[in-house]
């Protein structure tokens, strides 16, 4: 099951992906978690889904093109 942060305008969602998304969003990329952009633990967004070190994170932003997804890897 996925969790959600809660939403604000000016901040992207922000999605903890449980481990069967997690592993078919790596496997599409065909790239491991060390390969993923980083997000501390630290990150009020992250505490907010009590995301932990190792947790990936969807992030959606929202542009004039459309919607933009990008995943995080959580670290301590």
């Amino acid at each position: 099951m996925t969790k959600v942060a809660v939403d604000n305008f000016l901040i992207p969602k922000h999605e903890m992906l449980s481990k069967g998304e997690e592993e078919k969003v790596l496997a599409s990329f065909g790239i491991s978690k060390a390969n993923l952009p980083k997000i501390r633990a630290s990150d009020q967004q992250v505490k907010k889904l009590d995301a932990k070190p190792g947790d990936v994170i969807r992030t959606t932003r929202k542009d004039p093109t459309g919607e933009n997804l990008h995943y995080r890897v959580v670290i301590k």
